[in-house]
Formats: C-alpha cells, structure tokens, sequence
C-alpha cells in the first residue's frame, strides 16, 4: 500500500466494543432490570438463544478455519495477505462480527436480560463505524475490483 492509500488502525476496536456491550447490558441488568417475557414466549425465546449461541460458535470456527486455510491475518487491524470469499464470507462479508452480534442477542435471550438486545444492534452499528467501513476501503484499495464485485454479490451484514 502507498502513503495515500487508507491504512489499518492501531486499536482493535471490535473486540472492545462487544465487551464493553456485555460489561453495560450485565451491570444494566443488575441495577435496573427490563421486564422479561414469561411463560411460553418465554420458553421459545430461550430456545431461540440458544440455537443463536450455536450459530456463534459454528460461524467462529468456520470464520477462523477459511482465513486460516487462505493464510490471512485473523488481526482486524492487519492488512490481509488474501481476500477471502468463500465459506461463511460467501454469505456474509463480516462473518465474525455477525458472531458477535448474535452472541450478545443470544445471551440476551438465554439471561433474560433485556439489556442484551439494544446493546447488540448499538455495538453493530458502532462496529460499522468505527471499524468494518475503515477495513472496506483497505481492501477495495488492495484488491480493487474483486473486492468491489465480491461486495457487490455478497451483503456487508446479513
């Protein structure tokens, strides 16, 4: 990369910013509880929490396995040797962060802290910001147009 293309950040902030939505919903949680739904509701949405947690764990390894196998950096804050589109990329441009959300959705559903949900969807909104939009142009500038036509073909998110 040259001087005038984008470059990696120094702080990896994905990682920071799905912890401290876990540490705030947990402390939400204790000292000012949300209303949780009961009874059957109840029951499906703790089941759904736990389908989400087995989703977590099988987008995790097929995330870490794919850019293994690519011999890609797993840093979100290196600049990756490869671009990798197949496995769950090929569904998803950000599989790991996609993990992170669903893990905070599915505790959520599994605790019964209310608090999880909201903090879910701010943590992805900040991810994006903060992180995913930086990493999109580091790739479209290194891979140019196979990145472009990948992100064309295959959603940011879901």
């Amino acid at each position: 990369m040259t001087d005038s293309q984008p470059k990696p950040g120094v702080i990896p902030w994905p990682p920071l910013i799905y912890i401290a939505a876990i540490v705030i919903s947990v402390a939400l949680g204790l000292f000012y509880p949300l209303p949780w739904i009961g009874d059957l509701l109840g029951d499906i949405l703790f089941a759904a929490g736990w389908v989400a947690l087995f989703g977590v764990a099988a987008l995790w390894f097929t995330a870490i396995r794919t850019m293994t196998r690519a011999k890609t950096t797993l840093n979100p804050n290196a600049v990756p040797n490869h671009l990798v589109t197949t496995g769950p990329f090929g569904i998803t441009r950000n599989p790991m962060y996609l993990a992170n959300t669903l893990l905070l959705i599915g505790v959520g559903f599994v605790s019964g802290i209310a608090w999880f949900l909201p903090f879910a969807f701010i943590a992805a909104f900040a991810t994006q910001k903060v992180a995913i939009e930086g990493e999109e142009k580091i790739l479209a500038a290194k891979f140019g147009k196979k990145y472009r036509d990948y992100a064309k073909r295959v959603r940011r998110w879901i």
